[in-house]
């Protein structure tokens, strides 16, 4: 009776009490991704500080597979209460709706943004001993042989990317897909494909080494890795704009001051030094920014890749 009077009791409490109260137990942050990579460190490292922040423990869970899939099937059926978070991806909540015939969930209404964490800029490299000094001259080159490019895999924002650059920028280009971005660029490395459309995470060894030579960067700053390379927006191409990122996302049920809490703690995880570091050695920019602006980049994002993902016939099995 005592435990019925008291699920009365919270129950009639208004919104503003209960999200007080929130989290009041162990909180779990779902990863598509193996555990040891850049992205498993940055969740880890995002997870130790938001617990600290919301005085609760937050479990890592790596759930790899499916294109994201699993982890987002995990979350979509976890109760809608802001206890399971979701590290998201362009893949997962942008580009999945167009490239699958039939998902388990709908990633527009089954999930609602908390945050951006940070944009990786995407680059155009090639070796260091390539003739090609310049985007002019790589141009030209594809002009009169269409060059082969790797990626980190079919409909990855490097794939997707380089279609919308070339596209933007009137040459041919033959994709060459790996099982990730690092496979991508060792083969690049060794002669194997051209060019690499590359996040600035991937590239940093290569360029730091002076192995890789960046020709443009499809952003609308020139970033500190690179300095010397010109954004498409210099290069009168200002529609030619991509990145990768990776963001955090709840259930869409979660009430809005649970969401507003956790906002705010992923923001002051964004603030802190020894985070700030992690995201800079790996060559990202931190994307702090609320709920709403964050639901605002995937409703204008998904209105711009899918129609080209559908036009392009890319489609995969789930």
């Amino acid at each position: 009776m005592m435990h019925r009077r008291s699920l009365a009791a919270l129950a009639a409490l208004p919104l503003t009490a209960r999200a007080q109260s929130f989290p009041d137990r162990q909180m779990r942050m779902v990863l598509a991704y193996g555990a040891g990579g850049p992205s498993d460190t940055v969740a880890r490292l995002i997870a130790r500080h938001m617990s600290a922040e919301l005085g609760q423990t937050m479990v890592v869970d790596n759930r790899p597979g499916a294109g994201g899939q699993l982890a987002t099937e995990q979350v979509t059926r976890a109760a809608g209460d802001g206890h399971t978070l979701l590290m998201v991806d362009n893949g997962m909540v942008i580009y999945a709706p167009a490239l699958f015939a039939r998902l388990p969930f709908d990633p527009d209404a089954d999930l609602t943004g908390i945050g951006m964490i940070a944009r990786f800029p995407l680059m155009l490299i090639v070796r260091a001993d390539n003739p090609v000094r310049d985007f002019a001259g790589f141009v030209a080159a594809a002009r009169t042989r269409a060059p082969t490019f790797g990626s980190g895999g079919v409909a990855s924002p490097h794939h997707l990317g380089m279609e919308l650059l070339r596209r933007a920028a009137g040459f041919e280009a033959t994709h060459v897909p790996y099982r990730n971005s690092p496979a991508a660029i060792q083969d690049m490395m060794a002669g194997q494909v051209d060019a690499m459309l590359a996040d600035s995470a991937t590239a940093t060894l290569a360029m730091r080494n002076n192995q890789a030579r960046c020709l443009m960067v499809m952003a609308t700053e020139r970033v500190s890795l690179a300095p010397d390379a010109p954004t498409t927006r210099e290069l009168g191409l200002p529609d030619a704009l991509a990145d990768a990122w990776m963001a955090l996302s709840t259930h869409s049920g979660t009430p809005a001051p649970a969401v507003a809490r956790l906002n705010a703690a992923l923001g002051r995880a964004l603030e802190n030094e020894e985070v700030r570091t992690v995201l800079r050695n790996i060559n990202a920019q931190p994307a702090p920014g609320d709920a709403a602006a964050f639901n605002a980049v995937v409703r204008a994002e998904s209105a711009r890749w899918r129609p080209l993902i559908r036009e392009l016939g890319i489609r995969l099995e789930g």
